[in-house]
């Protein structure tokens, strides 16, 4: 007959099993969770990508306002997700510097809330803004309408 430190030891060892088993299990599911989710950041930044192509080539081709572009592509990039973050502020500081001076200014119904000397006088700010800034916007806008995400 067996004794009770073999039995034990048996019991022991089956849940060792068990608890090793359940563990790889677990493990399986984090590496499926993490690798689903990697996908979707990837799909969501070539989306993005898709975005800031768009409007990049709208900008470069002067059928968007170099302002509104500048708002929205430094917004698109900012959105954008790596694994080493990347400074686009440096890689395209024309369009940061111009969305930096213009972020602030009323857009849509916010004009509503300005007199229209006001009103003229930003617009005539930000028209000066993107003069100054006019041929380093177009230069990058035309590098980011060919904007490729670094490989996996």
């Amino acid at each position: 007959m067996m004794s009770a430190w073999v039995i034990a030891a048996l019991i022991g060892g089956a849940i060792i099993l068990a608890l090793a088993i359940y563990a790889g299990k677990l493990l399986g599911q984090v590496k499926a969770q993490a690798l689903r989710q990697t996908q979707a950041v990837m799909v969501r930044n070539e989306r993005i990508l898709d975005s800031i192509r768009t409007i990049a080539l709208a900008v470069s081709q002067e059928q968007c306002n170099p302002s509104e572009g500048a708002i929205r592509l430094t917004n698109l990039l900012n959105a954008l997700q790596f694994n080493e973050p990347r400074d686009f502020a440096n890689e395209y500081p024309g369009l940061y510097e111009l969305y930096e001076k213009v972020k602030d200014m009323p857009t849509h119904e916010a004009r509503n809330n300005f007199k229209r000397n006001e009103i003229m006088r930003l617009d005539m700010q930000r028209a000066g803004f993107e003069l100054e800034l006019a041929a380093q916007i177009k230069t990058e806008a035309i590098a980011l309408s060919g904007l490729t995400l670094p490989s996996a």
